[in-house]
């Protein structure tokens, strides 16, 4: 049936890609979200599209990591103390899922859908007229340390199974090739398959203004329930209002778990509070996007300054940032590229909607067959939001998506 009328909840990277491969497709659709387009974790990500990046979270040993994880509130994963408790269910199943043969099975899930990131991010960029936000330039992981390269051998060897291409430096080749860099560092891996976006905030919002000339609608309110037929949801409550619809699909991040749990799904996510520092005028640029090996966060040079980006806390929703975390970032930096000029610095606390298998939920519904669900990726949401959205364009109009949709759906667990 074409020409339906879809309401997508959320405004980011996945609803906003999810808007445009509709109405492509010829149907109304109208985008509803408490905040303005890209403001939730499309702001501050670290834009980096890691197509290799089809390793989960949980990897053989992390059980041992955990007491660790609650001793070192600034360390690259932690757990907050008083959110133990809400988290621990998360955490069993997090565990359970860091097994050698389940991390061999989720890199082949993730690998699949992320080799089909690229092209749709570039398919979307240039239907906005925004393909120049868009630069190959591959990405460089560095280690100072020669134990955590040693470790990263394991990381090596999973990535060259899935075919991911990438060339290891020697430590007097990787001044040569990034010279940016302090020469502090031992090792490097370059990815030449990966990219990032110039300004990622920047490209949803203009995706999003894309989107609206084109005749979509956006809407200002935060979704407080459904109306619900025989056949599924009818209409979405939001702001006081209600709004008609023929279909749903929910991409609300990390508050896509109580809009599941009322469209007949409970699902196991939970929230990484991910932080970052952008420096608008930090001198030094690197030429690509890099990783830190040492400390596991990014570092992207975009239109608005030095980012640093990453690192993993689990404390959930409500609890205040813990910006020693950002600061903790900055110190790192400032031993990668020597002194850095921080005016004008920004500091940024963002959620990440996070499943216990790595693995996001990109699904039709199983209790109702008009709605739909696009959340849970994780550090790859940036990545794969665009593909996210054109696969659900897919389901809905029943055409083969190109993958396996069975690891992803909403009722697997």
């Amino acid at each position: 049936m074409s020409n339906r009328h879809f309401i997508v909840i959320g405004a980011g990277i996945v609803g906003i890609s999810t808007a445009l491969y509709l109405q492509k497709d010829g149907h109304r659709v109208t985008v509803i979200d408490g905040r303005d387009p890209g403001e939730g974790t499309s702001k501050g990500n670290a834009a980096v599209i890691a197509t290799e990046s089809c390793i989960p979270v949980a990897t053989p040993g992390i059980l041992w990591d955990v007491p660790k994880m609650l001793m070192d509130p600034l360390g690259p994963l932690a757990i907050r103390w008083g959110y133990l408790p809400k988290i621990a269910p998360w955490l069993l199943r997090f565990v359970a899922n860091s097994g050698e043969k389940r991390v061999e099975q989720i890199s082949i899930t993730l690998r699949a859908a992320l080799v089909q990131a690229l092209a749709a991010h570039k398919e979307l960029a240039a239907l906005a007229n925004q393909s120049l936000m868009i630069k190959d330039t591959g990405w460089l992981g560095v280690f100072e340390k020669d134990e955590k390269f040693q470790s990263y051998q394991w990381d090596l060897a999973l990535q060259k199974r899935r075919g991911i291409d990438f060339q290891v430096l020697k430590k007097e080749e990787i001044r040569q090739f990034e010279p940016s860099l302090q020469p502090i560092y031992n090792h490097a891996v370059y990815y030449p398959e990966n990219s990032f976006v110039t300004d990622n905030f920047a490209l949803v919002q203009r995706l999003a203004n894309h989107f609206v000339a084109n005749g979509g609608k956006i809407v200002k309110a935060d979704v407080t329930g459904f109306e619900i037929g025989t056949d599924g949801p009818r209409a979405v409550k939001a702001g006081g209002q209600s709004y008609a619809c023929d279909a749903v699909v929910v991409a609300a991040g990390a508050w896509s778990k109580k809009l599941s749990a009322m469209l007949g799904h409970k699902v196991p996510l939970d929230t990484e509070r991910g932080y970052h520092v952008t420096l608008p005028n930090a001198q030094k640029r690197p030429r690509m996007p890099l990783y830190s090996g040492d400390h596991s966060f990014a570092i992207t040079p975009l239109d608005v300054g030095l980012r640093f980006a990453g690192t993993v806390e689990l404390g959930g929703l409500e609890a205040e940032p813990n910006y020693a975390r950002a600061q903790k970032l900055m110190n790192h930096g400032k031993r990668m590229f020597g002194d850095l000029d921080e005016t004008g610095r920004s500091d940024w606390m963002g959620f990440r909607p996070s499943m216990p298998d790595s693995v996001p939920v990109i699904s039709q519904g199983g209790r109702f067959k008009n709605t739909y669900f696009g959340f849970g990726h994780g550090h790859i949401g940036l990545t794969l939001g665009p593909v996210t959205g054109r696969i659900i364009a897919d389901l809905a109009a029943g055409r083969d998506p190109g993958l396996d949709m069975q690891p992803f759906r909403i009722d697997r667990f």
